[in-house]
């Protein structure tokens, strides 16, 4: 088959997308000698790919995601290729490409917080995006061939929006973490000084979108204080609105025991988990949870609210909390950084919980749903 992967989400730059979308490539050239493959990507990341396949093939599709150029002109470069099958590794499948195709969706976290407070526009703007992004997913999934979820949550969570899609249309395909570290040649200490981050600490990794919930972190981190009056909450990810808006709310409260880092690349990434007493997990909804599964291949024990992706994904390797409720979040990470039994039950759980998850497992999967959806 000759087989297409919009990759332009490759690498860093699509964040957690960029991660699932270059592991799934990566992984497919290990375990498929036989398809020939094309690699969509912008010209941020073109270069950051280089195929050790020869069946690989990187192709230059360099438009903006959620675009009129991505919805008009990515169609023609598909169809130039004359493909059996694409991939579309996120839901912004162009309306205007009618070839077979197979969608991944991580979640539909924009469908359940359809919120003002999650974007930048004024209210006219976003509702209208809000309903683009409502026609172009719902035309994703009705004319896809297949769609995969990464979570049985996530494959839930489609057949409850989407009641007349049938349950055998829809895989799962766990995403997983690396079972590496990356490691800089400076010492620990010295990375962690470079973003200035202070020890003793608890870590948050990621954006702060509303939905991830980290007013009330930080809430709970205030209730915390007096208790535990050199203990800091760490945040680390790329500065933007959101985490903007963050620092204000810091400052407002005048809460002293917050440290924005900014963005960490992770070649010294490895090193500020591992410093960390714990890892914070304050999501209300998630597809999947891959930040915790990084934090306990690197011995941190992990603290994350209860619900049921969480459940499915890290089961009894963490310690769980209300997300909701702010003294409960500040009660769990009271309990765990004062019981050492609790923190090494954590970290040994954690370690074998990660074990359960591989990248290669994926792209075989994923494999057998190409090599089945295009029949």
């Amino acid at each position: 088959m000759r087989i297409g992967i919009d990759a332009r989400f490759f690498g860093p730059i699509g964040k957690g997308l960029g991660r699932y979308t270059q592991k799934l490539i990566e992984n497919l050239e290990k375990v498929d000698n036989v398809n020939q493959y094309f690699i969509f990507l912008k010209k941020e990341n073109f270069d950051e790919y280089q195929p050790k396949n020869t069946n690989f093939q990187k192709v230059l599709a360099n438009f903006r995601w959620y675009t009129f150029a991505e919805q008009i002109r990515m169609p023609f470069i598909l169809y130039k290729y004359k493909l059996d099958l694409v991939h579309f590794p996120h839901f912004n499948v162009p309306l205007l490409y009618f070839g077979k195709f197979i969608v991944t969706i991580h979640d539909l976290i924009i469908l359940h917080f359809p919120t003002i407070r999650s974007s930048t526009l004024s209210p006219i703007l976003y509702w209208f995006k809000f309903l683009a992004y409502k026609m172009v997913i719902s035309s994703a999934i009705f004319r896809s061939l297949k769609i995969i979820g990464v979570s049985n949550f996530t494959k839930n969570d489609i057949l409850k929006k989407y009641p007349k899609i049938p349950n055998e249309k829809i895989s799962v395909t766990y995403e997983a973490c690396d079972d590496f570290c990356f490691f800089n040649p400076k010492k620990c200490d010295d990375l962690t000084k470079l973003y200035g981050i202070i020890k003793p600490y608890v870590l948050y990794v990621g954006n702060v979108y509303p939905h991830k919930n980290p007013e009330r972190l930080i809430l709970a981190m205030k209730n915390l204080e007096e208790e535990f009056p050199q203990l800091k909450l760490v945040f680390v990810g790329g500065e933007d609105y959101f985490y903007r808006r963050l620092q204000e709310l810091v400052s407002r409260e005048k809460i002293e025991n917050v440290i924005f880092a900014g963005f960490v690349p992770d070649y010294d990434l490895d090193a500020v988990f591992r410093n960390s007493l714990a890892y914070i997990r304050p999501s209300l909804h998630e597809g999947f949870e891959l930040p915790a599964l990084e934090a306990m291949t690197r011995g941190v024990p992990v603290i994350t609210a209860d619900y049921e992706c969480s459940r499915e994904i890290l089961e009894d390797s963490a310690y769980y909390f209300n997300g909701e409720d702010i003294s409960d979040i500040s009660k769990a990470i009271r309990i765990v950084l004062k019981d050492e039994n609790i923190k090494k039950e954590l970290i040994r759980k954690g370690y074998e919980q990660a074990k359960k998850y591989s990248w290669k497992k994926m792209a075989q999967k994923t494999l057998e749903i190409y090599q089945n959806g295009a029949k």
